[in-house]
């Protein structure tokens, strides 16, 4: 997948995807599906060379793009660091894995931000993406002041001759997505699917329901560093994870995990382990600071420098001190159990 900023190296013609899209879930999964090509069709394009190609032989090939805004709009607009579901390099992964063949970052700035809707359509869509058809959700809002709606935009565009779908709010009634605009505040009670929902979910320790509504296990990849190497005096070793600033981390505690050695070479993964991984402070042991650990079930090895991808599966406890070292290894031995149990049952269904 190609990746671009406004104002170089962009593949056009493009059929556009506009959103924030943190998370890459199943409302963002919907608003993307219109601007796809179908498999049986068009091949994925990957590079300027290969748009070339393309168009020696189909000089109306249009890309499918996906446009976002970097920094998030909230980040530009608060001055704070935010926080994300989806750090680039996992959206990109995300949206790669959909046949998406390329993602546009729109520096979000003072001038971005200042432009009219009529101005952003003209000024971007128009005449720096080429577009030629728009998807995006009912809810979307852009320019100034976000100023304009979801209709608006299709009405501008279609001065332009820019088709534009418009998809209904998606919510979760408990076994699929719908089509609804009703707003809930439980993920099992008709919610609608959006990021704010599964950061709240997440928040909660509500494992399960996050994962539902990004329709894949929520995922913290990290590069295995050293540690104090406590674990090992304990007869518990963990892998001590060095996460990206910018990922968005669930409540503190214990979680029951599917953990992936990836390969070196590519994000592919090369094994797969089971574990239990604690998120916090480490309050038994006066820790100063917030640290991800896992510990694999039956595995001996040097991790240092492996890259891990783990899956959350299941929330099991809130993080504890506890009095002596003794009884957090009698504690870490029960969650072990209670986490051989989860990840069992889940493995059954």
């Amino acid at each position: 997948m190609w990746v671009a900023s406004s104002s170089e190296g962009l593949l056009t013609p493009t059929a556009v995807a506009l959103g924030k899209f943190d998370g890459v879930h199943l409302g963002h999964q919907r608003v993307i599906q219109p601007v796809l090509h179908p498999c049986d069709r068009l091949s994925v394009a990957s590079s300027p060379q290969s748009k070339e190609n393309q168009q020696q032989t189909n000089q109306e090939y249009i890309y499918s793009t996906v446009v976002t805004f970097d920094p998030h709009p909230q980040e530009f607009f608060t001055g704070q660091p935010r926080t994300l579901l989806t750090p680039l390099d996992e959206k990109v992964q995300q949206l790669r894995s959909l046949g998406v063949e390329q993602l546009v970052l729109l520096p979000f700035d003072k001038e971005l931000s200042a432009l009219t809707p009529e101005e952003f359509v003209q000024k971007i869509l128009v005449q720096q993406l080429q577009c030629q058809r728009i998807s995006i959700g009912q809810d979307f809002c852009f320019g100034e002041k976000r100023s304009g709606t979801a209709k608006d935009l299709q009405l501008i565009a279609a001065k332009h001759n820019i088709p534009v779908t418009i998809v209904p709010l998606q919510t979760y009634t408990g076994d699929s997505p719908t089509q609804s605009s009703c707003v809930s505040t439980n993920p099992t009670q008709d919610a609608r699917i959006s990021t704010s929902l599964i950061r709240q979910t997440l928040e909660q320790g509500d494992i399960e329901n996050a994962n539902l509504l990004l329709g894949r296990p929520y995922t913290l990849f990290g590069v295995v560093v050293q540690g104090q190497q406590l674990g090992r005096t304990i007869g518990f070793p963990t892998a001590n994870l060095e996460l990206p600033k910018e990922k968005f981390l669930p409540r503190q505690g214990v979680y029951a995990v599917r953990v992936f050695t990836l390969s070196e070479t590519s994000n592919a993964a090369s094994s797969e382990s089971l574990g239990v991984m604690n998120i916090g402070n480490r309050p038994t042991v006066n820790g100063t600071y917030s640290s991800a650990e896992v510990h694999l079930f039956d595995w001996s090895g040097d991790l240092y420098g492996k890259k891990l991808a783990i899956e959350l599966v299941k929330f099991l406890r809130p993080e504890q001190k506890f009095p002596s070292l003794e009884a957090l290894k009698t504690q870490i031995q029960l969650d072990c159990v209670v986490a051989k149990e989860v990840l069992s049952a889940e493995w059954e269904q």
